[in-house]
């Protein structure tokens, strides 16, 4: 008897290939039995951040003692890291069995994030889930999540990213995030630039619903010992430590607590203890990770200008060392000229490096990029060479930082305990094999 074979079935499916439209999904679900119907969801669209702020919504309520699932994109290492319940993702034999499931349901072409968001809408309802926090795929309107109707529509931020799909302005991206918030629904969003918040505004008064801002409806103030005090809708909390590191996840902890004032009123009882548990127990990886010290080896994965303007501001405030040295590698449809514009002004050093995925941009048009800058860069054929060349050329008290892509991230995490480096202090030759601490 022939076995199916989960992961070569997925890989057919063409991981690039996007539909604009709810037509299939709808289909699929539908036949499916609509397991969305099933429980109460969160959707949170938005730029950058939108996975961080999911992370911690999620690790809020499963502190608060309800079944939750977490569906975030992309995965760094295994697709299962997509489909999380309560902190633990599918598990293997689960997540065959529901592949098999849907895939003898679909009738029509579905793109692979349209079949994995089936999958884990299907799969939180065989858990019997409370609620589900969901993260946007790509835009809003017309990504496979919005089927589903939220109790609150989380808008993190908006910026330039996607703007083949999108829109080449701030308010033709805004107008297709914004499709994520329903008649008389609620929105947060973090967003700062008046004509975002005016798209946004327009929208929730056209569909009666209700928009809170950050920094106006809810406030954080930033304290000393790296705490932050949070002003909320009808909640102040005071002293509220987080595990993420960066300033901006200051701003995501405050969406998810406006989240989690929002939905108390639709019958979910959080007290002050699940916050503050939450919130420091949330575990998010591929964001200012730190894979190990003396070098400090530093993951981000920044993919936009955006995320790379924050990761800038982030190895400026929150890190000391001697040394910047960066690995870079990114995606061919993202904006990799800005991106180096901004973050090789820090580092005397940059490895660029090319990835495995059909999308990844060369290391030669990043490295004529570069030169363009009257820059020199150190180009390696692959992932596992940009780490050995980095490791060797850190010292001690140097910091390695490699960003640009999830997909980037996702292979060092996968390469980094097997890579090898000869020691750089003279008295010792031999090889020192250095080992992340991946959870």
């Amino acid at each position: 008897m022939n076995r199916f074979n989960t992961s070569a079935y997925l890989a057919g499916l063409n991981v690039d290939k996007m539909h604009f439209g709810l037509a299939a999904i709808t289909d699929l679900l539908s036949r499916l039995g609509n397991p969305q119907k099933s429980y109460k969801t969160i959707l949170i669209a938005g730029t950058n951040g939108k996975g961080s702020t999911a992370a911690m919504t999620a690790s809020i309520l499963c502190s608060a003692g309800y079944k939750v699932g977490l569906y975030t994109s992309p995965h760094l290492v295994d697709v299962r890291e997509r489909i999380i319940v309560n902190g633990k993702k599918i598990p293997q034999k689960e997540f065959n069995r529901i592949i098999s499931y849907v895939k003898d349901k679909t009738k029509q072409s579905v793109t692979y994030f349209e079949f994995l968001t089936a999958a884990a809408l299907l799969y939180f309802q065989h858990c019997k889930i409370d609620i589900a926090v969901l993260e946007v795929g790509l835009g809003g309107r017309l990504d496979a999540t919005n089927v589903c109707k939220p109790l609150v529509s989380v808008i993190t931020n908006i910026d330039f990213d996607h703007m083949d799909y999108l829109g080449n302005t701030l308010e033709s991206i805004t107008g297709e995030k914004a499709g994520i918030i329903k008649q008389k629904g609620i929105c947060i969003t973090a967003a700062k630039q008046k004509e975002v918040l005016q798209v946004l505004k327009n929208v929730c008064r056209k569909r009666q619903s209700q928009l809170y801002c950050l920094g106006d409806d809810v406030k954080i103030k930033k304290q000393k010992d790296g705490c932050f005090t949070y002003l909320g809708l009808d909640r102040n909390l005071k002293k509220i430590s987080i595990s993420l590191r960066g300033e901006h996840q200051l701003s995501n902890a405050a969406l998810a607590l406006a989240t989690i004032e929002c939905i108390e009123k639709k019958g979910f009882g959080i007290d002050d203890a699940a916050i503050y548990a939450g919130l420091k127990n949330t575990h998010w990886e591929g964001r200012l990770e730190i894979l190990q010290d003396k070098p400090l080896f530093l993951l981000d994965g920044a993919h936009n200008p955006a995320g790379i303007n924050v990761l800038c501001r982030s190895l400026k405030s929150y890190f000391s060392y001697r040394r910047l040295i960066i690995i870079f590698g990114a995606l061919a449809d993202k904006d990799y000229h800005q991106m180096l514009q901004k973050i090789i002004s820090l580092a005397p050093v940059i490895i660029l490096t090319q990835l495995k995925t059909k999308r990844s941009l060369s290391a030669d048009d990043i490295v004529e990029a570069v030169r363009k800058r009257d820059y020199s860069a150190i180009v390696t054929g692959n992932v596992k060479e940009a780490i050995e060349q980095a490791l060797m050329m850190a010292k001690r008290h140097d910091l390695i930082c490699a960003t640009g892509s999830f997909c980037l991230v996702g292979e060092i995490k996968e390469s980094f305990p097997k890579t090898t480096l000869c020691d750089n202090t003279k008295s010792v030759k031999k090889k020192q094999v250095y080992r992340a601490k991946i959870k």
